[in-house]
């Protein structure tokens, strides 16, 4: 099992570089961050792009493997996202992963739109979902693609010299919907869930493990479907959206995290604290955490 964090840009980079520089000497396997616009309580404070941040962090680390939990097509156009990526993956030398999901309502999905319109309906982030994905495949694997779809055209973009990372860098998909799994089942290399949202707030530990559970089944049954081993994705898990608060304690991690690896999970990610915050967390248990955490897994 890996264990990743999660750094919101919230810092001028004066300061960000640190943490990101911090998570690299802690021995962090990668270093994500979110791709919003503005996102929760944080809407009313500092919040960078993330395309520059990661850039930004790609020259501060060696290391350090980089990327996005996740990106979304609710202000993504695959196009300009490949341009984007490809750049990434050179200026880190192969170290990028997209992290990239059908996104969610409030917040910034309606950012883009104007103020008469409706945001996306499930579906209709599905169906964006299930067009985007393909894409912006077939655009990080080729160096011109012609397309014509339903919600999104590309006309001979051109992306040479493509990614450093062949045939394409690695996307991690979150999805727990039957059409969000099949395209993680297709297209992923890794498989992202938060768990049960449903379970945050009134849920118990014991309910979360068993929705996860399910939603890992299906997963692969997902992968059986297109003749695949679900064995070869790696299984990720952001924290911080279940009844579990795997941060309060050392043991408390430990014992969250033993739990996962039985589930098939083989990466964590947890966030890095952030004072007055949902993520607010002790930060000599988070480094003790990240630097022993793991080992006494056995």
């Amino acid at each position: 099992m890996r264990l990743s964090t999660v750094i919101l840009p919230i810092h001028r980079w004066s300061e960000g570089r640190k943490v990101w520089q911090r998570a690299e000497e802690l021995g962090f396997h990668a270093a994500y961050t979110y791709d919003h616009l503005a996102w929760r309580s944080f809407r009313d404070g500092p919040w960078f792009g993330t395309v520059p941040t990661l850039t930004a962090a790609a020259a501060a680390t060696e290391r350090l493997r980089l990327g996005t939990l996740v990106t979304s097509p609710n202000f993504r156009h695959p196009v300009t996202l490949a341009k984007d990526l490809i750049t990434l993956d050179d200026v880190s030398d192969g170290r990028i992963t997209l992290g990239i999901g059908a996104g969610g309502n409030g917040f910034d999905a309606t950012t883009l739109r104007r103020s008469d319109e409706e945001p996306w309906t499930p579906r209709e982030r599905a169906d964006h979902f299930a067009e985007f994905v393909p894409l912006l495949d077939q655009l990080l694997r080729e160096p011109s693609v012609t397309y014509e779809g339903d919600l999104y055209v590309a006309n001979e973009a051109r992306n040479v010299p493509g990614c450093v990372q062949l045939p394409r860098l690695p996307f991690a998909v979150a999805a727990t919907g039957p059409r969000g799994l099949k395209l993680a089942a297709q297209y992923g290399q890794a498989w992202v869930t938060t768990g049960d949202p449903k379970l945050f707030e009134t849920g118990t530990p014991e309910q979360s493990v068993a929705a996860i559970r399910g939603q890992v089944s299906k997963l692969g049954t997902a992968c059986e479907a297109i003749g695949r081993d679900v064995a070869e994705l790696d299984k990720i898990l952001l924290t911080g959206f279940t009844p579990d608060r795997p941060l309060e304690s050392f043991d408390a991690f430990v014992d969250f995290a033993g739990t996962h690896f039985e589930l098939g999970f083989t990466e964590i990610v947890i966030h890095w604290p952030i004072a007055d915050s949902d993520f607010a967390a002790n930060e000599k248990v988070f480094e003790r955490i990240a630097t022993e955490g793991l080992s006494q897994l056995g």
